[in-house]
């Protein structure tokens, strides 16, 4: 079966009528489609960068400090997420997620830009810039969702998400010839990822402009409030009511909870790999060959399994999800930080910490989408966003200090006793959701 067949059969139980004008079923397998498509393009940018980026960072500001290249891109995607959100508001997704890669870009020709003139304080407005990318990497994800009949929701989001593998996967491979093909136009080794980076956002930004045509968040909040103005400007549905709708509705909570939780744990461990890979005294095409590997399955995890796991979340239910994730996410510090120099459980345990990570962003942001109103969800998508992005921005500013401290073992201890409580509040209420 193809991925178009595929796709469509996902979306054959799909309401089909809002109002005369529009074949949602087509809409919504027009739209995954294309977020398909996009999420593809966008991975092997976003990772094609990354998987460097922590080495890069360290060349220019040393090891200590070489965790806050990754936080910097995670802060830009939680605070980026931010005026994308007002702009799903008020214009939809279309212009959203355009905006979000666009500004990718232009990070991605910062970085390069910062590396050529060795600054430390441009690189890190650059990848502060990048997280755009990562941002609407996210966002895709409830894009999927806006217009997917509520028994197929997970796997439909599960599916955007899935996507991401087949860039994400290559996207370290492609690292080390990316990094030497422009080393004869001035730009060091492990700057030319984030040309090629560069590149690929645009054309992730131009394909959304241009074909997500009609817009499934202003399809589905006129299919909810048929009489009223689909103009978002108006009061009462911002971030602040967001905010409350999430707070008072024990659903919503967990939701964010758990997703917080898995991309603290997950950030702040990936962050060091790299530079931990580099610790065994490996030369630098060594180096990057062994970070290509051990990155690419960590991804796989992040997104192979998530058809599997959306189906798991429509099957089983939402917390139960949630719960396998985070002990998962335990079980991988356990494996990643007992592995020493061990290409094989390094990557196992990498692996594992990207299954967990998926299970709690697949199941809980189906949690958090339907668990608020429809004229709240972007409001509410993009404040969890906020959360979820700055949690991890926490936790990749403290790897570079306790792995320069007292080690990388050390490091996946303090990540899994940080995601013991959250455990222990998905566990507490025991209905299904």
């Amino acid at each position: 079966m193809t991925v178009s067949d595929e796709l469509t059969r996902a979306t054959g139980h799909a309401d089909t009528t809002i109002d005369a004008n529009v074949d949602v079923a087509a809409v919504q397998r027009r739209t995954l489609r294309l977020l398909f498509a996009t999420q593809v393009v966008g991975g092997v940018g976003v990772t094609v960068g990354l998987s460097v980026g922590a080495l890069l960072a360290a060349d220019i500001a040393g090891t200590s400090v070489s965790g806050l290249a990754q936080s910097s891109a995670v802060v830009g995607a939680a605070l980026l997420a931010l005026p994308a959100t007002a702009i799903v508001r008020r214009g939809g997704r279309r212009p959203s997620l355009a905006a979000s890669y666009f500004v990718a870009a232009i990070g991605s020709s910062i970085i390069v830009m910062a590396a050529i003139r060795g600054s430390i304080a441009l690189m890190f407005a650059g990848f502060f810039l990048f997280g755009g990318a990562t941002a609407a990497n996210m966002q895709a994800r409830y894009a999927a969702v806006d217009l997917a009949p509520a028994s197929l929701r997970g796997r439909q989001l599960s599916m955007i998400v899935w996507a991401t593998t087949l860039g994400a996967v290559a996207g370290p491979h492609f690292a080390a010839v990316a990094g030497a093909s422009l080393v004869d136009h001035g730009v060091p080794t492990l700057a030319g990822p984030f040309v090629f980076s560069t590149a690929l956002f645009a054309l992730a930004a131009v394909a959304l402009i241009t074909l997500m045509r009609p817009d499934p968040a202003i399809i589905a909040r006129r299919a909810a409030a048929p009489n009223k103005p689909t103009d978002a400007r108006r009061t009462g549905v911002g971030l602040r009511a967001a905010l409350g709708a999430v707070a008072a509705e024990p659903s919503a909570r967990v939701g964010v909870a758990a997703m917080a939780a898995g991309h603290l744990v997950m950030v702040g461990v990936m962050a060091m790999t790299p530079v931990h890979i580099r610790s065994a005294g490996h030369g630098a095409a060594d180096t990057l060959r062994i970070v290509g590997i051990v990155l690419s399955i960590h991804i796989a995890g992040m997104y192979a399994f998530s058809p599997a796991i959306g189906w798991l979340t429509d099957r089983l239910g939402r917390r139960p999800v949630i719960g396998v994730g985070l002990l998962l996410l335990i079980s991988a510090c356990a494996l990643a930080g007992t592995a020493g120099h061990g290409t094989a459980r390094l990557a196992i345990g990498l692996m594992v910490l990207g299954m967990g990570w998926s299970c709690t962003i697949v199941a809980g942001s189906t949690l958090l989408s339907e668990s608020v109103p429809v004229d709240l969800r972007a409001s509410a998508q993009g404040l969890s966003d906020a959360i979820m992005g700055l949690a991890g921005a926490s936790a990749g500013a403290l790897s570079g200090v306790i792995v320069d401290a007292s080690g990388y073992p050390t490091l996946a201890l303090v990540a899994a006793l940080a995601a013991t409580p959250f455990v222990l509040l998905v566990t507490r209420r025991g209905q299904r959701a």
